[in-house]
């Protein structure tokens, strides 16, 4: 199994400028090699305007990153005269960027690539072969050309598999990113067996903004709202940026000095809030794989609940979308098995203790009380109840389901009876379909 580890690096001024003219170094070869792309295309276009056909057009240019790689070494003594500053990689990591790009079009993946802007696209750069690796020391990396920079953390984690032989790092991957320099090292391992487990049990987790998840066993995870915490500090840090002279593209003005101080302070904030929610995140779906067996969530339309502009900023900022996909993996490796109850599945609206099904419940009502058998309890925790029975239940489930209510009929006859007029207030078949990961 191949795993990353990302290190937060603490370079002198000197190193981050040669990191920022390696990562530069990669955007010009990929731009460069586009442009040579896009030329041939264009003229192989224009030709068949002509009625040119077969052989009579320009033949393709190869577009595989050892094609594009030895083109570029053809030209670089013309196009870049200072390609000796930088490792031969740099150049080799944009070619392979830019032959992954046209593969992904070609297989429907992607779009036609777009040439990388200087100021906004991120700067990263590959290694993967020369000197690289870590120090003795374990608090330095060492990286080609331009040599060993100081981490902002131990490396004690993976040092300690490379002493024991049972890890092999295979590239290293230079990025600037959240207002840091960081290095994400490529590492092979051994496939590791998922532990043995017992008695862990069945857990539904509905996940929330109120709190940020509510489980099946009557527990609330509260949520720490990271970034209202932090909105007084931001709107502070964003007006001063606003009062200072920043960059202009339109008149070619640069950045005052004191713009990009003001300017860094607000992605300080920035970096902690998005630190700080990441770490909640990853220590709740770490706890939920450790406890239990089976844990069962929601398929959330999460891009269409983003279009609540009340709740937007409050949604973004409890990662529905980042728990899943740590859910996801983390239950494979864990060997714990993860069911994703069908995004029309009336959790909300079904009584976890009868199974009656309610025509509407308003986002306003927190308290599900059901009129069948007069249960009254939370409503998310009703919800998580009803995830839980998902994971054994897997066939027709009997729910009352009266005119009007939003939940998706999957018996056919249902509707026709309706329309010849009978009435609709009677039990009908529910299904719930699971979906195992």
């Amino acid at each position: 199994m191949i795993r990353a580890y990302l290190f937060a690096l603490d370079p002198t001024e000197a190193q981050a400028d040669a990191m920022a003219s390696h990562c530069g170094a990669t955007r010009v070869a990929y731009n460069w090699c586009l442009a040579r792309v896009k030329a041939n295309w264009s003229q192989r276009a224009a030709e068949q305007t002509y009625g040119l056909t077969g052989d009579q057009l320009t033949p393709w240019v190869a577009t595989s990153a050892y094609s594009l790689r030895k083109a570029w070494n053809a030209a670089k003594d013309e196009v870049a005269p200072w390609w000796k500053q930088n490792s031969k990689e740099a150049y080799a990591s944009g070619c392979a960027n830019l032959a992954a790009a046209l593969a992904n079009r070609t297989a429907g993946r992607a779009k036609m690539p777009r040439f990388k802007s200087k100021r906004t696209a991120r700067m990263s750069c590959k290694f993967t072969t020369g000197r690289f690796g870590l120090v003795r020391d374990r608090r330095h990396v060492q990286l080609p050309v331009i040599g060993v920079v100081r981490t902002g953390e131990s490396t004690r984690k993976l040092a300690r598999k490379i002493d024991a032989g049972t890890a092999r790092i295979r590239s290293a991957t230079l990025s600037y990113q959240r207002g840091r320099w960081h290095v994400s090292f490529s590492v092979d391992l051994p496939d590791a067996a998922p532990e043995e487990r017992t008695g862990g049990g069945v857990v539904g987790v509905d996940l929330g903004i109120s709190h940020l998840a509510t489980l099946s066993t009557g527990e609330q995870v509260p949520n720490q709202r990271r970034l209202d915490a932090e909105l007084s500090n931001l709107r502070r840090a964003e007006r001063a940026c606003a009062r200072r002279r920043g960059p202009d593209r339109r008149t070619g003005v640069a950045p005052s000095n004191r713009w990009k101080k003001a300017r860094a302070r607000a992605d300080r904030i920035h970096t902690r809030v998005a630190n700080l929610r990441r770490d909640d995140t990853h220590q709740f779906t770490t706890r939920l794989v450790r406890e239990f067996d089976t844990i069962v969530i929601e398929d959330l339309h999460v891009a269409g609940m983003l279009r609540n502009r009340r709740l937007a900023r409050h949604i973004a900022g409890v990662s529905w979308a980042e728990i899943r996909r740590q859910l996801t993996y983390k239950t494979e490796r864990a060997g714990v098995r993860l069911v994703v109850a069908d995004r029309w599945f009336a959790s909300s609206k079904t009584c976890s203790e009868c199974g009656t099904a309610k025509a509407k419940l308003p986002l306003n009502e927190r308290v599900f009380a059901c009129l069948a058998c007069g249960i009254i309890l939370d409503r998310d925790e009703n919800a998580a109840r009803n995830l839980a029975a998902a994971a054994v239940d897997t066939g027709e489930l009997r729910r009352e389901l009266p005119d009007g209510s939003d939940v998706r009929r999957t018996c056919s006859h249902a509707s026709q009876s309706h329309r010849h007029g009978k009435s609709p207030h009677r039990t009908q078949r529910h299904h719930r379909k699971v979906v195992a990961r």
